[in-house]
This record gives structure tokens, sequence and C-alpha cells, in this order.
């Protein structure tokens, strides 16, 4: 159809000719309300704006001379932490003299991951970074 007779179309039918595909030989154009269409538009990404699920990393620190409630303690908050949904970053800092025995924080971080290792999946394996050893929790999947 020529341009003239679509544009004279839209007109009798109170209608907008919108361009949809320019570069298609021949262009390729629509009979729509244009205001209607943006409507929709956005009403759409307002929509799977509403229902996106945003993922956050939480932040536990750990110290090598923990005690077992307060392990536990953390283990509990953790565990809200990831029922929510978010990843947990786990940080164990070791302090002056400590840092001489890092075999010590290992276990540690792995006895604090074998509390709650039935609900997460190690994402990063604990790894020492100079004076910090860390690893990063998320959500089983059979647990979603």
């Amino acid at each position: 159809m020529s341009t003239y007779n679509a544009l004279r179309l839209a007109e009798e039918r109170n209608l907008d000719l919108v361009l949809i595909a320019p570069q298609s030989k021949p262009p390729v154009c629509k009979l729509l309300d244009y205001k209607k269409y943006r409507f929709d538009l956005i009403k759409k990404e307002k929509e799977e704006r509403r229902n996106r699920k945003v993922v956050e990393v939480k932040d536990i620190q750990l110290s090598p001379v923990i005690d077992i409630g307060d392990l536990n303690t953390k283990a509990r908050k953790t565990r809200e932490i990831l029922e929510d949904g978010n990843k947990v970053k786990v940080t164990l800092i070791m302090r002056g003299r400590q840092q001489a025995h890092p075999e010590i924080g290992f276990k540690i971080i792995n006895e604090f991951f074998a509390r709650v290792e039935d609900i997460a999946t190690q994402e990063k394996a604990p790894t020492r970074e100079g004076r910090t050893i860390m690893m990063v929790l998320a959500p089983s999947k059979k647990n979603k």
C-alpha cells in the first residue's frame, strides 16, 4: 500500500501510522492508537520491574577465637538471610599472631559451613586474601 493511502486510511479510522520495521523493503507500518500503545508498554515495564527480585550480598564476620554459642547465632542469622534468597559473604579476620595459624581460621570457617550446608551451597570456596579468609554462600537449588 502506498504511504499516501495508508495515511488516509489511518486518518479515517482516527489511528496513527506507526513505522515498525524501517529497514525492511518495503518498510512495515502498523495502524494503531499510539498513546494507548505507549501506555500499555510503560505499564508492562512497571509490572516487570515490580516482580523482579534483586539478590543482595550480606556480610557475616567471624573471628578465629569465636565461641560455639556465637557461631550458632551467626549460623542462625545466615540461615535467615539465605531463606530470603540473598547471598552471604562470610569473612574471617585474623589479627596479630593469629595470622601465623591460618589452619585455625579454615577450621572455623568450614565448621560454620557445616552448620548451614543443608540450605546453602558454596559459590566461592574459602580462600585466604591477606589477613582475611573469605567464602560466598548462596541458597541451594533444592531449598528454593
